[in-house]
């Protein structure tokens, strides 16, 4: 069932780089703590704080717009989401992403369904992930369908800093490689900036709506994200708040098409704030509180409505 895996990820080289130059300097830094500690202790402690210091200066900016703008449903800054996502992060982008991206290829059967078997029980999956990442990043996911023997398929949404727009024509391909290999439309998931990939494939190509079950975004800035302002290359300018892009697709979508996405979100969003941006105006929201940006994606009440849905 396992088809061949992708060959090319220039964010997986671009994060290998970036993990080895970061562990030369971490090794060449303990090595001068050990030789002078007066200098070399605080500065090996800047570099191992640096990356847990940057999620949490995101929390804090996410509390304050959130209070400023009076949005905040219950919780504020909190120690435990911080250190979960400082953990999840790791793993992601310091292992799955540029180490292990091609660890579970796509699983498609080798011929066509028979009617017989054709049912949601066997409704493939499409799994796409958001800005900065690939398919490494639903290391999980991929793990669990492949446990079960589930159709799936993970893209690569390249290039990375291009535009959302770019990536319609992987997404095409990877719909028409589920329904062919299954018979059916599949699931889609998409995380943050892949869930506007994924509308923006709906708004480029006819009757695409109608060749999906149904779409679940997970941590998607659907009307922007505040933090955006900070972000390089085309796709960041476009998830900005107000931005044209965004207007302009959101005023081609009907309620139909809102109607076929459940959007699940959290008010410990560190990436996607203010809170209730993450959800399409229309569509099912599912709230769950507590969660960084990342670690939402792996949370195990969402995970299990999810996956469970197949089985309907």
């Amino acid at each position: 069932m396992q088809s061949p895996p992708a060959h090319h990820s220039t964010l997986a080289r671009l994060q290998q780089t970036l993990g080895l130059l970061l562990l030369l300097t971490g090794t060449g830094l303990a090595v001068w703590a050990l030789r002078e500690p007066m200098w070399g202790i605080p500065a090996l402690l800047l570099w191992l704080l640096s990356q847990p210091g940057l999620l949490g200066l995101q929390f804090v900016l996410a509390t304050w717009v959130n209070a400023r703008d009076g949005v905040m449903p219950s919780g504020r800054f909190s120690w435990a989401v911080w250190w979960s996502e400082v953990r999840t992060a790791a793993r992601v982008f310091g292992v799955w992403q540029p180490w292990a991206w091609q660890a579970f290829p796509d699983l498609l059967p080798a011929a066509a369904i028979p009617p017989a078997r054709q049912s949601g029980g066997y409704r493939g999956v499409l799994l796409v992930h958001g800005f900065m990442c690939n398919r490494g990043f639903w290391n999980p996911w991929l793990a669990e369908l492949h446990r079960r023997q589930h159709p799936v398929v993970a893209v690569n949404l390249e290039p990375v800093l291009g535009p959302i727009d770019a990536y319609c024509a992987t997404l095409d391909q990877a719909v028409r490689r589920l329904t062919a290999a299954t018979g059916e439309p599949p699931l889609v998931v998409a995380h943050s900036m892949g869930g506007l990939a994924v509308r923006a494939w709906l708004q480029a190509t006819p009757g695409a709506i109608d060749r999906v079950a149904h779409i679940v975004t997970i941590g998607t800035p659907h009307s922007g994200t505040w933090l955006a302002r900070f972000g390089h290359g085309a796709n960041a300018a476009q998830m900005r708040p107000g931005s044209a892009w965004l207007a302009a697709l959101s005023g081609t979508e009907s309620p139909a098409t809102a109607a076929k996405f459940t959007c699940w979100h959290s008010d410990g969003d560190n990436i996607v704030f203010p809170f209730g941006t993450a959800v399409l105006p229309g569509s099912e929201a599912r709230h769950v509180p507590g969660f960084g940006h990342v670690a939402l994606a792996f949370n195990a009440e969402l995970t299990s409505d999810v996956l469970g849905s197949l089985r309907e």
